[in-house]
């Protein structure tokens, strides 16, 4: 009796931890509220299922407690149980992963109008490129990689010569404008993760991958590197600063392109329309 008393209080606590928890997520601050509605999704799911497992095993700790005089039955198959279960299982897992294949879809599906930026990570700070005056980023490539270039912008592509490096620093964006996020690595595994966007993505070294959102409002929003990368790791973080796109603009308007990092000389660039 005792231990099934536990196993309902156990249910029981949980429950209420959840209803007067003081952790909670995160106001967000990008269109990706599908992920918040896919993680409920999961969490009434998996929730209800734990609540149904261990009360049933509340239930069995009390039907089948000892007694004098009662004996076990030995009954090793039962293929009606077998086939309930493998349903139920079947149909859980599928209700958990539907809506999180459909979200994967629109996560990695990049609006035609979307801005182009890119995201560099390296033991342990944070460097973003992005378009110049022409709109567009030039490749990059490990081979381009030196002391006088550390993000290895390709010096030969004529649309990298103004693109905007910020090395070390923060990140600016205009706020409800769609932006492509391109992550790149130059030493071990790093993750790029922004709690208020809802949005993270690893970075391989070797390989180039992605994600897109949208900033719905402005505001600091700090980066984590959510992939352990070193001693340093707790130290690599950095902030996303969504602007009004007058703000942004002004922002942009004194940064200096690759170029002219190149020559040893800032110069102003011009405003993006």
């Amino acid at each position: 009796m005792i231990m099934a008393w536990v196993l309902v209080l156990v249910v029981l606590g949980s429950v209420i931890f959840h209803l007067v928890s003081p952790w909670w997520w995160t106001p967000i601050a990008s269109n990706w509220g599908y992920i918040d509605d896919t993680l409920v999704i999961t969490f009434w799911i998996t929730g209800i299922v734990f609540a149904a497992i261990v009360l049933f095993m509340a239930y069995c700790v009390y039907r089948f407690r000892h007694q004098s005089g009662r004996t076990a039955e030995y009954d090793p198959e039962n293929k009606r149980l077998e086939i309930w279960l493998s349903v139920v299982t079947s149909l859980g897992v599928a209700a958990m992963l539907a809506p999180g294949l459909i979200v994967w879809k629109q996560f990695v599906t990049v609006p035609d109008d979307a801005t182009q930026v890119e995201v560099v990570g390296q033991q342990w700070f944070w460097s973003y490129r992005l378009p110049g005056e022409d709109g567009r980023l030039g490749s990059s490539g490990v081979e381009w990689i030196s002391s006088d270039n550390p993000l290895g912008v390709n010096p030969h592509d004529r649309f990298g010569a103004d693109d905007v490096i910020v090395e070390g620093g923060n990140l600016r964006l205009p706020i409800g404008k769609p932006v492509k996020v391109v992550l790149r690595s130059v030493d071990v595994l790093h993750d790029f993760y922004v709690p208020e966007f809802r949005a993270k993505m690893d970075m391989v070294p070797g390989m180039v991958t992605y994600f897109w959102f949208t900033p719905t409002r402005t505001g600091d929003f700090e980066v984590l590197c959510a992939e352990l990368c070193g001693t340093g790791h707790a130290f690599m973080r950095s902030y996303v600063q969504v602007q009004e796109q007058a703000d942004y603009d002004a922002w942009l308007a004194d940064q200096a392109t690759f170029a002219s990092l190149q020559q040893g000389q800032p110069v102003r660039v011009a405003k993006q329309p």
